[in-house]
């Protein structure tokens, strides 16, 4: 069995004001450790990581595995939203992961993007997504805010006025549509499979809860930034009993998450078959 990994780490948003510190760190921490894990390991950091790197890294890693390989893609970055032009969401609003030039785009990359290349792989590839970002919050806030300041973090949500003019995000959503609301987002997954059919057995662990006020935290271990969600699901990662599974680690991750620190609950989705799986075996 072939694992292969492809690790993302964006900090550097140009001319969005709203750069992050430990992204790139995380990256190289799940690098690190995958590697010691026998894993065949790429990375693509900040300027490397344009939505045109993005889709071409996750297309390269898919296509190298065969039936029983097991693929891992990390990410850390902003999160944000879009308008839902296909009238998936009901919510109107499509989630999205933000590539380095997303400003320069006016373009993020979003949920049903990823998951048309994540259905390119072939039959019996096994695919672990682990997200440290925003999937969630309200489209209007500009972090960070106060109560983050003072805490020393940065949540990882890029609200569309930090990559989309007004005018535009306007004419992209439904006619005489303006910013959403806070409140406004109402969850729905990211990366949930569209139907039963499409589950491949693929597993998501994110770094917080979707809806309205929740977000995965840019943070400052021992003054080393890292993502809150990185740091402690290594910390738990590493002290799993063999074939410990995916639901296993999702739980350890308790201890540490959600904190008075850190107020974010991580999430794992997949079918039931597919969280009792062993960890990255």
């Amino acid at each position: 069995m072939k694992k292969l990994a492809l690790c993302i780490g964006i900090n550097n948003y140009p001319g969005t004001d709203m750069d992050l510190r430990g992204c790139v760190n995380d990256a190289g921490d799940w690098a690190a450790e995958l590697a010691r894990r026998g894993f065949s390991v790429s990375k693509l950091i900040d300027e490397q990581a344009t939505k045109a790197g993005m889709v071409e890294g996750f297309r390269r890693v898919i296509s190298q595995a065969a039936a029983g390989d097991l693929v891992v893609i990390t990410y850390s970055g902003h999160g944000t939203y879009q308008y839902d032009t296909d009238g998936e969401e009901a919510d109107g609003l499509d989630e999205a992961l933000c590539p380095h030039d997303i400003r320069k785009l006016g373009a993020a990359l979003i949920d049903d993007e990823i998951h048309a290349i994540f259905k390119t792989r072939r039959e019996g590839v096994h695919l672990v997504l682990i997200s440290d970002s925003c999937h969630s919050g309200t489209v209007n806030r500009a972090p960070p805010s106060a109560a983050d300041r003072d805490a020393d973090r940065m949540p990882r949500f890029l609200p569309m006025q930090a990559w989309l003019p007004e005018a535009r995000a306007a004419s992209a959503g439904p006619k005489g549509a303006a910013l959403p609301k806070a409140g406004s987002h109402g969850g729905g997954s990211a990366f949930r499979p569209k139907n039963d059919k499409d589950d491949a057995g693929d597993v998501l662990l994110a770094g917080c809860e979707e809806g309205e006020g929740h977000f995965s935290y840019d943070a400052n271990f021992m003054n080393r930034p890292n993502g809150a969600f990185t740091f402690y699901a290594l910390k738990a990662l590493r002290t799993l009993p063999e074939k410990a599974s995916y639901a296993d680690w999702h739980a350890a991750l308790a201890d540490d998450l959600p904190s008075t620190r850190y107020p974010q609950k991580p999430q794992i989705q997949g079918a039931s078959a597919s969280v009792r799986r062993a960890v990255f075996a």
